[in-house]
């Protein structure tokens, strides 16, 4: 294996630190945030239009937050920002579930601030440690961490890929403290779609359905799970397209709270 250039091991160097992270995160993507606070009041929604796309994306941009290169993520993403700020403190350690290396609502909450961040993802090998962030190996149905240790958890557009909403639920609420947040995004369309047997990252392509997320909150309930806010299931415009499986469908977003 070759050796780390001096370029990388100081870069390695400066990250551990909570400011070092942030220095090097802003230099990296340009960011110059945070700018006040988000404005996204939408807990539970259904993406619904492209001009809601844009209109995070402008948020975002005010911020001055690093975007994700999908436009459309960042209408979730900053739901997730909104709500974990509204309801948590920088001290509080917040888990997210199944995101990677390209996953936004850490790295934001590390610019507000945030001191005791994770990431379980399985596609990481070992442990990794960046300022506030921890990246780690985790399956998000059976993670390593204490009961009622967190005050929230992200799982954002993750549970599509093959993951069973049962011990997905059993486990988050296992981990998540009493009164917590877990916020949860997925692809959706109102009636069910056809994704013609196509696969991504290892599992089949799924779209959720109205269907389909009523049964998920009626299991996330039987696990002490409650929706924070109405939830409206109508998705007139299929915002977000897939060209390589010929699909079109939305977002969807909700976020429950531990009873």
């Amino acid at each position: 294996m070759p050796s780390k250039s001096i370029k990388t091991l100081v870069r390695e160097l400066i990250e551990r630190s909570d400011s070092g992270y942030r220095f090097l995160l802003r230099r990296r993507t340009g960011a110059r945030g945070p700018f006040g606070t988000p404005q996204a009041p939408w807990p539970c929604a259904v993406l619904k239009s492209q001009r809601q796309v844009d209109e995070a994306m402008d948020q975002v941009r005010r911020l001055g937050l690093p975007p994700l290169s999908i436009d459309a993520k960042n209408w979730d993403s900053l739901a997730a920002l909104h709500a974990i700020l509204a309801e948590t403190k920088p001290a509080d350690p917040i888990f997210d579930a199944g995101g990677d290396w390209n996953s936004v609502i850490l790295p934001w909450l590390a610019l507000y601030g945030y001191e005791d961040l994770v990431m379980g993802n399985l596609e990481f090998e070992g442990e990794h440690k960046r300022g506030p962030i921890t990246f780690e190996y985790a399956d998000l149905t059976a993670t390593k961490h204490p009961d009622d240790h967190f005050a929230a958890a992200t799982c954002l557009s993750v549970i599509e890929h093959g993951v069973p909403l049962e011990a997905y639920f059993r486990e988050m609420a296992r981990i998540i403290r009493r009164g917590g947040l877990l916020i949860t995004s997925t692809d959706y369309f109102e009636t069910p779609m056809d994704t013609h047997g196509a696969r991504a990252y290892g599992a089949p392509v799924h779209v959720f359905s109205r269907a389909e997320i009523e049964a998920a909150l009626r299991l996330a309930d039987s696990f002490g799970f409650e929706l924070v806010a109405p939830l409206e299931l109508d998705s007139p415009e299929a915002v977000v397209a897939w060209p390589e499986h010929g699909l079109r469908y939305t977002f969807i977003v909700f976020t429950l709270r531990k009873r």
